[in-house]
């Protein structure tokens, strides 16, 4: 099976803790071990927002601020590329193509953000549709999709799933500006409806929970489900 992992720079590395990056290592080269190909795309987080924050008092325009945002999410996937030691491509990949190659030929490939103006949540989609994945995964630090912005709307409900569709109806209305809090951003969730891409949105404040929605289906996220898909969403489980 083929997986692309969306891990949030907040997920992956609050406060720099090594010992949450290596959960993550480990959980990966789990899935590896278990006969998954793998691509994993690596938020920026809070270092992220606290470099952009200081350059805005600077001054910088969106641009700037966008490749500085770009410079940490790739810092923090080297951190991961540290933590992993094998089975991973060495440097982070920078393009769809490099992080492809290394995913076809049975490396894990890790990559940050590619462009400006284009969040991880959408490199995470576009690395999953360029690569055919059949499963792709955001671990974040909400526990799946709710029908509004559970801080502000007491009458939020959770969803445990939903259609690409639905997922863009109600990624759309939401700000996605600083604070916001939508499970993914709009053209990650126009990608996943275009490509009819089957995908989780889960609190990966535990590394294992990747695994175990990956390899059993077991989770408190929220499955996003091509419509027409009629089958249990077991994510192909390993005996």
């Amino acid at each position: 099976m083929r997986v692309v992992v969306s891990i949030g720079g907040s997920v992956l590395a609050p406060g720099l803790d090594p010992e949450r990056v290596e959960g993550f290592a480990d959980a990966l080269h789990e899935l590896s071990a278990e006969g998954c190909e793998l691509g994993a795309v690596v938020g920026g987080g809070t270092v992220a927002r606290q470099y952009i924050g200081a350059a805005r008092e600077l001054d910088a325009n969106e641009f700037q601020l966008d490749e500085l945002g770009i410079g940490v999410t790739r810092l923090n996937a080297r951190l991961l590329i540290a933590a992993m030691g094998h089975g991973v491509q060495r440097t982070p990949a920078t393009t769809y193509e490099e992080a492809g190659e290394a995913v076809r030929r049975g490396d894990t490939s890790i990559m940050g953000g590619v462009t400006p103006g284009q969040t991880t949540d959408a490199v995470a989609a576009a690395l999953a549709e360029y690569v055919d994945a059949e499963l792709l995964v955001f671990a974040t630090s909400a526990d799946g999709v709710y029908t509004a912005d559970p801080e502000t709307d007491e009458e939020a409900e959770h969803l445990a799933q939903l259609t690409p569709g639905e997922l863009v109806d109600i990624v759309a209305p939401m700000d996605r500006g600083a604070g916001a809090s939508a499970p993914v951003d709009l053209l990650a969730a126009k990608l996943i409806e275009r490509s009819s891409l089957r995908t989780i949105v889960l609190d990966g404040t535990d590394p294992q929970a990747v695994v175990d929605a990956v390899l059993r289906g077991e989770h408190s996220g929220t499955d996003v489900i091509p419509a027409g898909d009629t089958d249990e969403p077991t994510y192909w489980s390993h005996e």
